[in-house]
């Protein structure tokens, strides 16, 4: 486990650097650590500070936080294909974000995006949980997942097809499709506070997530509050992924496909993954996002779409996979 974490760890900070080194223009090594200092050309400083900086570091943060909602939804329903893109809560925070936007709430009021976002990704956790209580099958999640995410859809093209102003389409959009670019500090500071209280939430969970597998009646027998559990996760949950979606929209299945590589190495614990899950999602993500800014496309390719491009395929494996083992 530590040895685990340690490598994530350096993987994580090798993957940053690289993120901060890649770009439409590679900066030498001396002139990159310059910029990020302050002692570089004031040019080099901007490049590195104001656009290259956030990027990595929300990238990091968002990452983590799906990595990390992933295992414990996974954990949480006992099912190894609950994600919050796979049944809906992505979508749902995407809408939180598509409302505030097309009220003019987001410029206006900066805290209403995060607010709005949080508010959606939890009401679809709650419906997740109602539909499906916690011995639910693969199909009962992925069909109340589906509906979840339909709705949500639907609402959200209703909303952009009533918007005022082709701006407003335009930002409406960039939640549907998920991005890291154009992001700025104050977007990491708006947004980390939150995820980082979702952190927390999640985390003080680990033992209990251990006992809830095996069962329910076990884990309260060895004192476990499963009402606070769940409280805690699903607000912890709905604070990842909705300051999440609200920096960078939509992003999916960064939180399936990291648990179930990693998984193995922890012996199938689930205390020991909510950790290395948002590690590894860190990483994948912020290595997804330089993919993004290596492939010759103009205009550049929206991060949530490689992640689905990437992360379709996967669930589907799994589906046929889990099909199999059923028989």
């Amino acid at each position: 486990m530590v040895k685990l974490s340690s490598s994530l760890v350096l993987a994580l900070l090798l993957a940053m650097g690289l993120g901060l080194y890649i770009g439409y223009t590679p900066l030498p090594i001396d002139i990159l650590w310059g910029g990020l200092f302050g002692e570089a050309e004031r040019g080099y400083q901007i490049v590195v500070q104001e656009i290259r900086l956030p990027r990595v570091l929300l990238g990091a943060v968002i990452g983590f936080s799906l990595g990390l909602s992933g295992a414990a939804m996974q954990g949480l329903l006992r099912n190894p294909l609950a994600e919050p893109g796979v049944v809906g809560i992505s979508a749902t925070a995407g809408l939180g974000g598509v409302i505030v936007i097309y009220f003019g709430l987001a410029s206006s009021f900066a805290w209403s995006l995060p607010l709005a976002s949080m508010t959606g990704a939890g009401l679809a956790v709650v419906l997740l949980f109602v539909l499906t209580g916690r011995d639910a099958s693969v199909l009962t999640i992925i069909l109340a997942g589906v509906a979840i995410s339909s709705l949500a859809v639907a609402l959200t093209s209703l909303t952009m097809s009533l918007a005022p102003t082709p701006w407003a389409v335009t930002e409406m959009l960039f939640w549907v499709m998920g991005a890291l670019k154009d992001r700025s500090m104050t977007d990491v500071n708006l947004t980390v506070p939150f995820m980082v209280m979702g952190w927390v939430l999640i985390l003080t969970t680990a033992r209990a997530l251990d006992a809830l597998t095996l069962g329910e009646e076990t884990a309260r027998s060895m004192g476990i509050n499963l009402k606070s559990v769940n409280l805690r996760l699903i607000i912890g949950t709905a604070m990842c992924v909705g300051a999440s979606v609200s920096a960078a929209g939509s992003i999916g299945f960064i939180g399936l496909v990291v648990p179930h590589l990693l998984r193995p190495m922890v012996a199938y614990q689930p205390s020991k993954l909510l950790l290395v899950s948002g590690l590894g999602g860190a990483v994948l993500l912020i290595l997804a996002d330089i993919a993004v800014r290596l492939i010759p496309s103009k205009p550049e390719i929206n991060l949530g779409v490689l992640t689905a491009m990437i992360g379709a395929p996967f669930f589907l494996y799994l589906i046929l996979k889990t099909r199999r083992e059923m028989r």
